[in-house]
């Protein structure tokens, strides 16, 4: 089972040999033999010096140093320069191309392909992701400085970036209290959930371009302010899913350029809560 998240799709954030989706569990005391999820470490190879098992892990005291390794400083790190990126490339698109929605669109065709190019590729490229990054900002900061301007809609992005924020607090905290635990079926469940609302939203999608007005209903009314919801808690799930990856990889001695990976995993995510909030409040408020 993979992660509903495609950037995590690759080495390493996929499933070991016993079915335990995400990276290996997480080491535990006394070793493999105690850990019925601990299986082959995706990172035991000879490019990667750093890798340890299980029982290494376990017996490794919390300062040992961590030199090659990925740790949670160099994830913070990395996200904050990539959403760094996004922040920047908003307040372009939001400055000068409020009214040229044509060029937001576009910018955010050319995100989609690098966010894929590089879902696809075997190592994270920083550049790849710090240019996705940008292209995303731009075409995020012309689109909600456009629903800005409407007077029903004033204030709507704030809204939606405070939302976003208080949606990661409040799942990072169900997460580090295990309110929320990651398991193989909650990552299989919530792979079918995102697959179903996707394939939901494309087929929408396609109604609107060929038969006008809101397609089968889902971005307005009712049905709309439900389908935003839900959009809503599958991103905010994703983000528990993203932080036992993230964890796992710290934990099983990761790369330190997998931290990359991890941010660019990160700003996917949060970039799918903004939209959706922005559209949940935008039906709400109209």
């Amino acid at each position: 089972m993979r992660s509903s998240n495609p950037v995590f799709s690759r080495r390493g954030f996929s499933r070991d040999n016993n079915g335990y989706a995400g990276f290996n569990a997480p080491p535990q005391a006394g070793g493999p033999a105690a850990n019925p999820y601990a299986g082959t470490n995706p990172y035991a190879q000879p490019g990667n010096p750093y890798a340890q098992d299980a029982a290494q892990a376990a017996q490794a005291p919390s300062y040992a140093p961590q030199t090659g390794r990925m740790t949670m400083d160099d994830v913070v790190l990395r996200t904050g320069m990539t959403l760094g990126t996004v922040i920047a490339g908003a307040a372009v698109g939001w400055i000068f191309l409020t009214k040229s929605l044509g060029f937001a669109v576009a910018a955010g065709l050319i995100a989609m392909v690098l966010g894929f190019v590089q879902s696809f590729k075997r190592k994270p490229s920083p550049a790849l992701i710090l240019t996705y990054a940008a292209f995303e900002g731009i075409f995020l900061g012309a689109l909600s400085g456009a629903i800005n301007d409407l007077p029903k809609l004033s204030g709507a992005p704030m809204q939606a970036v405070m939302g976003t924020m208080a949606v990661f607090v409040a799942m990072l905290v169900a997460y580090k209290t295990r309110i929320v635990r990651v398991t193989a079926r909650f990552t299989r469940y919530l792979l079918i959930a995102m697959l179903g609302f996707v394939l939901l939203s494309m087929v929408n999608m396609l109604f609107m371009v060929f038969g006008g007005g809101d397609g089968l209903g889902f971005r307005s009314g009712g049905l709309g302010i439900l389908f935003g919801v839900v959009g809503v808690v599958l991103g905010a799930l994703c983000l528990a899913l993203d932080f036992k990856q993230v964890e796992d990889g710290i934990a099983y001695g990761a790369p330190r350029e997998e931290s990359w990976l991890a941010a660019f995993g990160l700003t996917v995510t949060l970039v799918w809560i903004y939209t959706e909030l922005l559209r949940l409040i935008s039906i709400l408020r109209d």
